[in-house]
């Protein structure tokens, strides 16, 4: 990890405990050098990507502070404020791409993966336990997105997750119909990314989306 990253990061942690409040202006950079321990143009680079991030605002003149209290939170807190929408037409995207990567990139380990996964939402499904088909559902899909070779993109798939195990509980009352019904559409998607077929395993996927599992 580069220097001013780990400046940045402790950043973030000073903002997010409070020791740097929202709208007030952080310190100089000589005394953030200090508090540090590093160089004026490690400082510099920290605080450049902070504010290319939002969480900080450089103002010419008056100094450099912190944002707003919408802008200064995490991405799973702004993705918990957003509309459920929304968040599906971003997670489209991203499962659009992660399935088209992994066709090309999965290794045999990352396949079996895949396929355990699959097998444990199958005897979720058979046991009739919605909670666990919703955990093996989503343990599927992360699976895939490793499989894609884009640890950033894996990363953010993750936090959308987390998202959607909340709308999975939101719909618990469905039991365990809407996963029992598509399951065979999870089985194809396998094997076309097993086969290496990214046309018909985009194909699936849509198919997939469009009932909003």
């Amino acid at each position: 990890m580069k220097l001013y990253s780990e400046v940045v990061d402790r950043l973030k942690a000073d903002i997010e405990s409070g020791k740097f409040k929202t709208g007030e202006k952080i310190p100089a950079e000589p005394e953030l050098m200090k508090l540090y321990g590093v160089g004026r143009s490690t400082v510099r680079e920290a605080i450049k990507t902070l504010a290319m991030s939002g969480l900080l605002k450089v103002q010419q003149g008056s100094g450099t502070f912190v944002n707003n209290h919408f802008e200064a939170m995490t991405i799973d807190q702004r993705l918990r404020r957003a509309d459920f929408d929304d968040i599906n037409a971003v997670r489209f995207l991203l499962e659009k791409e992660i399935v088209n990567l992994a066709t090309e990139r999965h290794t045999e380990t990352q396949l079996t993966e895949i396929a355990q996964d699959l097998d444990k939402r199958k005897q979720a499904i058979q046991a009739e336990n919605p909670e666990a088909c919703a955990e093996a559902d989503i343990a599927f899909h992360l699976a895939i997105a490793r499989a894609a070779g884009n640890p950033v993109l894996t990363d953010l798939y993750f936090h959308f997750t987390l998202i959607l195990r909340n709308f999975f509980a939101a719909r618990e009352s469905h039991g365990i119909s809407r996963f029992a019904m598509n399951h065979f559409l999870h089985e194809q998607l396998y094997q076309a990314i097993k086969a290496r077929k990214q046309r018909q395993a985009l194909q699936v996927l849509q198919r997939i989306l469009d009932n909003n599992y």
